[in-house]
């Protein structure tokens, strides 16, 4: 018999969603769970409503970055209950290879909002070099690792992303705002009507 809860997040393993699903589980006593990377907000609140997953986590807005955009298409897509509105703490690093140094750099991938938190310091001193927009930041770091980009790209990520995926991390707290909070909400479910 599965007693696992399944908690369904946008991104993958090593991304911030996944660091909100564990703050969720521990805020509402939840010990046996099993965290399903689904990417996107879209995905995660179609699992909710196939119930492939008991709760779903996703970003809202970000202090910097602002309203998720792609969360607010999939709300307005897909009903849910919010049982949960809660902020963490987001530490965005600039991660490499393995011997690439910031001077290397060619290029610099990562989601939308990552970039968007990290403005200012990629204004300073990548101006010239192009920011490419991923699904994930975990993503964009995996893909990193696996040489599905060039060598010389860095991407923008958390500190597990380089432990994870065996990355540098050439440059930590990147991004502009000293607290750089961000919104998540903890998803289920709406309950049938008993009507």
């Amino acid at each position: 018999m599965d007693n696992m809860i399944k908690i369904g997040i946008q991104g993958v393993k090593g991304s911030f969603s996944e660091e909100a699903a564990e703050s969720f589980a521990h805020n509402h006593g939840l010990e046996h769970f099993e965290l399903i990377p689904l990417v996107s907000s879209a995905a995660v609140m179609k699992s909710l409503g196939d119930e492939s997953v008991d709760y779903g986590i996703i970003a809202m807005e970000n202090a910097q970055g602002g309203v998720v955009i792609e969360s607010v298409h999939a709300l307005a897509r897909y009903q849910c209950e919010i049982i949960e509105m809660f902020h963490i703490m987001v530490r965005q690093n600039l991660l490499a290879k393995r011997g690439v140094f910031i001077g290397d750099i060619t290029e610099i991938h990562s989601h939308q909002q990552a970039i968007r938190q990290c403005r200012d310091y990629l204004a300073d001193h990548f101006w010239t070099r192009p920011l490419i927009e991923a699904d994930d930041t975990a993503e964009a770091a995996r893909r990193l690792s696996e040489g599905k980009i060039p060598e010389t790209a860095a991407v923008i990520g958390n500190r597990s992303c380089a432990e994870l995926y065996d990355l540098t991390i050439v440059q930590e707290d990147i991004h502009d705002l000293k607290h750089n909070l961000t919104l998540f909400l903890g998803l289920r479910k709406l309950p049938d009507d008993p009507a």
